[in-house]
Formats: structure tokens, C-alpha cells, sequence
């Protein structure tokens, strides 16, 4: 494999030859592509934070945002290393994860999702009236998977309904690499799918599980963060992130017992104890609170 340097272009850092300074005065790209370790790396320019491994003898992706940033993907990784893309694995349903996926018709050799994921993503799609703008999964499982792509091993593990019910965690074991998909919303507030299963409580679980699971060398990329922060993070971010959504729960479960109705508990601009979280999307958080709450 040509191995390429990944320049700095102002806040963007893409793959390009040695006239990358020229080709972006004339056409200024608009997305990131960092190499993190190993010949893995990530990829952002609108939606859920892709995922990649580039190697000599196998390419996988980790979710595709939409059809167009998938194939600014692709170009970049054709730069490096030709052939199809071995595995394209989706982290989950949601659209900003998987609307991409029709770019990788007759490119990926096989995309692989969690077995309610790839319910969700059909229901959804079925609902939308959009299958076919889709490309489904054609491999499905339930509670673990692992595969040796080149010299790296990809382990999944699926933990229990969190962010929805079918978010998988992608580890390149060699690399310590880590994908949470949208488990981790990095002092940003999350999206918690309740029509997908989501779970609050499972999900501050999950995310202790992984902090005892993983070492401290890991690295974790994250499906979103708040405009300042990183997608990339260590078990601290994990840390931080289960402590917003246990001081969620407490200030909702209290408010409720304090005979505060719905839409008072809706005017709330901040939640105790989490003084990181701030910005719009606060009554996603709040909603999805209050719908867990009462439903016990």
C-alpha cells in the first residue's frame, strides 16, 4: 500500500497529495479523515462519526452518515488502497448512521448490524417510504461477533438496549480502538430513542461495563460531540457522560415526586449536576426522563 501523510487544512485534516495547499484554496474540503492508530481512523463531515481500518489486505467502515459523505469515503480511501470494502458494519439504525450504506452497493462485500438494528432500520424505511434509498444489512447478531480482517481482530459486542436497542460496540483489539457508536454523546445532549427501546438506565449500565471492560490505553470514538469537544475520548468521557445521564434520572425522578407536571419539568434549561451539558436538546433528554419514569 502508498502510504499518505494527513495534512492539516485550517480546522480540517484530510488525505491529499503534496498539492494539498493549492487544491484547497481552489476547493476547500469540507470533511475530517485522521488516522488514529493502525491504520485506523475516523471520518466526519455531517452526521454520525464514521469509522474506518485501511489496510493492504482489508478495508472496513464503521457507519456512512449519507450518500453523499460516503462517497467522499470512498474517494479518500481509494487514495490509499484499491479493492471493494471488505465489512461495513452499522453501529446502529438512525439515518445519520445509515443513509450512506446505498453508496456501498457492489463495493462492500458484506454489512454486518445488530438483529434489532436491522429490524429498526426496515421498519423505519418501510415507514418513511424510502427503502429504496437503503441498503440493508446482510448480516445479522445477537450478542457477539468477532472476525480477523488482515492483521487486525474486530470484536462487537451488544450490551442491551441503551441509546436504542440495537447499538453495537466495535473494538479493533489490536489497535485498542474502540467505536461506541451513539452510546456516547460527548457533552452533547443525546438522542434516546424510546421507539427504539432505548433504556436510560440500562445505558448508565452499559457505559460502567465498559469502562471495567476496557483498558485504560483504549480509545474511544464517539458518535457525536458538542461543538468544542472531541469525537475521540478515553474512559473519562465514558465516565462523564454515565454521570449526565444518572443526574437526568434523579432530577426528572424528583420533580415528579415534587408534583411537578410535564410541561413544568420541560421549562428546566439545565440539569443539576452536569454544568458540561448545555445548548439546545435539553428537552430530548427531559422527554425521554419523564417517558421512562412514569412508564415504571
Amino acid at each position: 500500500m502508498k502510504r499518505r501523510s494527513f495534512v492539516q487544512s485550517g480546522s480540517l485534516a484530510v488525505t491529499f497529495s503534496a498539492f494539498t495547499p493549492l487544491l484547497n484554496m481552489i476547493n476547500p474540503a469540507t470533511y475530517q479523515m485522521k488516522l488514529l492508530r493502525r491504520n485506523v481512523g475516523i471520518f466526519n463531515e455531517k452526521g454520525g462519526t464514521i469509522g474506518w481500518l485501511i489496510q493492504p489486505d482489508g478495508i472496513v467502515v464503521i457507519d456512512t452518515q449519507w450518500k453523499e459523505q460516503s462517497q467522499h469515503l470512498l474517494e479518500e480511501i481509494q487514495k490509499q488502497q484499491s479493492g471493494p470494502v471488505d465489512l461495513l458494519i452499522n453501529t446502529h439504525h438512525h439515518g445519520d448512521h445509515t443513509s450512506g450504506n446505498i453508496a456501498y452497493k457492489g463495493i462492500a462485500k458484506h454489512i454486518l448490524a445488530h438483529e434489532n438494528s436491522n429490524i429498526n432500520q426496515r421498519t423505519s424505511a418501510e415507514k418513511n417510504n424510502n427503502v429504496a434509498d437503503q441498503l440493508f444489512p446482510d448480516l445479522t447478531y445477537s450478542d457477539r461477533w468477532q472476525q480477523s480482517i488482515g492483521d487486525e481482530i474486530i470484536d462487537i459486542q451488544y450490551l442491551g438496549p441503551a441509546h436504542t436497542n440495537g447499538d453495537s460496540i466495535i473494538h479493533f483489539q489490536n489497535a485498542n480502538v474502540v467505536h461506541c457508536g451513539d452510546l456516547v454523546f460527548n457533552r452533547r445532549y443525546p438522542y434516546i430513542d424510546k421507539s427504539a427501546g432505548a433504556s436510560i438506565e440500562n445505558w448508565i449500565e452499559i457505559l460502567q461495563q465498559m469502562q471495567s471492560y476496557y483498558d485504560n490505553d483504549a480509545l474511544f470514538i464517539f458518535g457525536h460531540a458538542r461543538e468544542g469537544y472531541d469525537v475521540t475520548g478515553n474512559k473519562n468521557d465514558l465516565a462523564a457522560f454515565a454521570d449526565y445521564l444518572t443526574a437526568l434520572l434523579e432530577f426528572v425522578t424528583k420533580e415528579i415526586r415534587s408534583g411537578r407536571s410535564r410541561e413544568q419539568i420541560l421549562t428546566t434549561t439545565a440539569i443539576p449536576g452536569a454544568p458540561q451539558w448545555i445548548g439546545d436538546g435539553i428537552e430530548r433528554s427531559l422527554n425521554a426522563a419523564l417517558d421512562e419514569i412514569v412508564r415504571e
